[in-house]
This record gives structure tokens, C-alpha cells and sequence, in this order.
């Protein structure tokens, strides 16, 4: 484990030396990685930070205003890219495509920023593991994988780039961000869009978000998983009232696991995989049934894509 102090005043001195009198844009998205960086660079540059909270239209339901809320002391930048992000993805299906679409936009929108304001650097949350898998090709993760060739900032900056999750979540701690913050689930980079089979739709996601927003609410604080999440897969045949329809196939996941380079499926009570399946059927009209993955990391991945 990390020497908590430690790595704070060092990572601290190491922004501050790196940006020198220049300014940094912070990619903020409210989960614990993006969040200690902020909390980091804050410490380290003061006002000379940018936090930007990018609206790709692709995040978890109520995730704006909450953000918005949570770190109003910084006065972020929230903008709202939802079709530039949606009209990038049309017509992709290959999930190692959509990480790179993704990420080349969400670099696209902080140069538009960063050239408004005058800033140098970028800020991002990369961990080790999303080095891990992006080198070793597992799979692109958005902020390093997938990012463009060509970037227009003079650095980007990682301060817990060599940090495991769990070691993320003690630096969290230490520096007194929110519970909320500190042990929340992580959340894809690219967001919904690695949650729905095929290509992203506003419809799908919108599907997919809902879905989501009752797993977490039936397991999170509940059973305490290292991340749960549902996942749109396609249509198939279902019966709704006295009529055949044709809805949405959604699977629910939820895995523990230490570092996420490996995970198990949470054995969740029976009771709770049916009032999953009664809600998400009942309360989002165009699905027709609800399946659970039950499959460890590896062969899967814990995200579908």
C-alpha cells in the first residue's frame, strides 16, 4: 500500500512543478480517480485550475446536476457535448472503435476549452490497470488507448497514474473527499455507450440509463459491490399485458474484486435478481426480459465492452 502522506505532498509538488505559471484543464467526471486529481491539482495551482465537466450525453442518470453540486467550490465547466458525441458514434459498433471515438472527442472538446482560456496542460485520472489493459490489448481504455495522435496541449499530466483503485480510494480518504466520492463504483470513461451492443442510439442509452439507475439503487448500498451495472444487448420476443412484443434484452452485473484485473459475480439473493427483473420490465416499458451474468474476469471483462 502506498504511503498516503507521502504520495499527497509529492504528487502535489510534482503538478505544481509541471505547470509551473502556466494553467492545467482538470477532466473532471465525479468518480474517485478524476476527483483526487482535482482535489490534487487544486491543492497544487489553485485558480490556475480548469475543471471541465464534459455532458457527453452517455453518463448515469441525475450525473450532471450532481456534479454541478458536489464541486461548485471550484466553479466547473460544465458543457454539454451530447451531440457531437451521439453524431461521432453513429453507425459504430466495434467497441474498440467507440473507446477511440470517445476518447478523440472528449480531447476535441478540452482543446476548444483550453484555447478559450489560454491552458497549457491537461489533467487526467489514469490508474495502472487502464495502463495495463490499453498496453497489453486488452482493451483501449479512453484515456490512454484511445486517445488521438495528434493532441494540442503542450503536457498531459497523470498524478495517479501508478496507483491500483484501492490505493486511489486511501488517497481519497486521506484528502477527505465525500464518502460518495471516495468509494463510488467505478464508471467507464466512455461512459453508456460501452453498455450497449451495436450501435449507440439516444433511445438505447436513455433505456440503459434507467436500467442502470435501478441496479444501482437495488444493490450498492446493499451488498456493497466492487461495481454492478446493466448492460443493453438486444431485442427479443416478450410478452407484455395480453400482447407480444418485441423489447430489449438487459443483463445485470455485479462482481467484487480487489484491483478489477480480476473479478467473481456477486451470488445475489434470489429475491433481489426477481425485484430486478420486476422493476427494469415494469418500469421501463421496451424491455422484455432481464438475464445475470454470472461470468468471472477473466474470460469476461467486467464491462461488456
Amino acid at each position: 500500500m502506498v504511503d498516503v502522506n507521502a504520495f499527497i505532498d509529492e504528487a502535489v509538488n510534482r503538478i505544481r512543478e509541471q505547470v509551473k505559471d502556466g494553467k492545467a484543464l482538470i477532466a473532471l467526471s465525479g468518480g474517485v480517480d478524476s476527483s483526487v486529481c482535482a482535489i490534487l491539482a487544486h491543492r497544487a495551482i489553485g485558480d490556475k485550475l480548469v475543471p471541465v465537466y464534459v455532458d457527453t450525453g452517455l453518463m448515469r442518470k441525475g450525473e450532471t446536476d450532481r456534479i454541478r453540486e458536489l464541486f461548485s467550490f471550484m466553479n466547473p465547466r460544465i458543457v454539454d457535448a451530447s451531440d457531437q458525441f451521439f453524431g461521432a458514434l453513429k453507425g459504430v459498433t466495434d467497441p474498440e472503435m467507440k473507446r477511440k471515438v470517445v476518447g478523440e472527442n472528449f480531447i476535441r472538446v478540452f482543446e476548444v476549452v483550453a484555447k478559450s482560456l489560454d491552458v497549457d496542460y491537461l489533467i487526467q485520472g489514469t490508474i495502472y490497470p487502464d495502463r495495463i489493459e490499453s498496453e497489453g490489448g486488452i482493451k483501449s481504455h479512453h484515456n490512454v488507448g484511445g486517445l488521438p495522435s495528434v493532441i494540442d496541449f503542450k503536457g498531459i499530466i497523470e498524478p495517479i497514474e501508478d496507483l491500483y483503485k484501492d490505493e486511489v480510494r486511501e488517497v481519497a480518504r486521506a484528502l477527505e473527499l465525500p464518502e460518495e466520492v471516495a468509494e463510488r463504483m467505478p464508471f467507464p470513461g466512455p461512459g453508456l455507450s460501452v453498455r450497449v451492443i451495436g450501435e449507440v442510439t439516444r433511445e438505447k442509452v436513455e433505456v440503459i440509463r434507467e436500467a442502470n439507475a435501478i441496479v444501482e439503487e437495488e444493490i450498492v448500498h446493499k451488498f456493497k459491490p466492487w461495481q454492478c451495472l446493466a448492460a443493453l444487448l438486444e431485442k427479443g420476443t416478450g410478452v407484455k399485458g395480453d400482447n407480444r412484443c418485441h423489447g430489449w434484452i438487459v443483463a445485470v452485473r455485479a462482481v467484487e474484486s480487489r484491483d478489477a484485473m480480476t473479478a467473481n459475480h456477486m451470488e445475489l439473493p434470489w429475491e433481489t435478481l426477481n425485484k430486478l427483473s420486476s422493476r427494469i420490465t415494469s418500469e421501463i416499458p421496451s424491455v422484455a426480459r432481464v438475464v445475470y451474468d454470472i461470468t468471472p474476469k477473466p474470460p469476461a471483462t467486467i464491462e461488456f465492452e
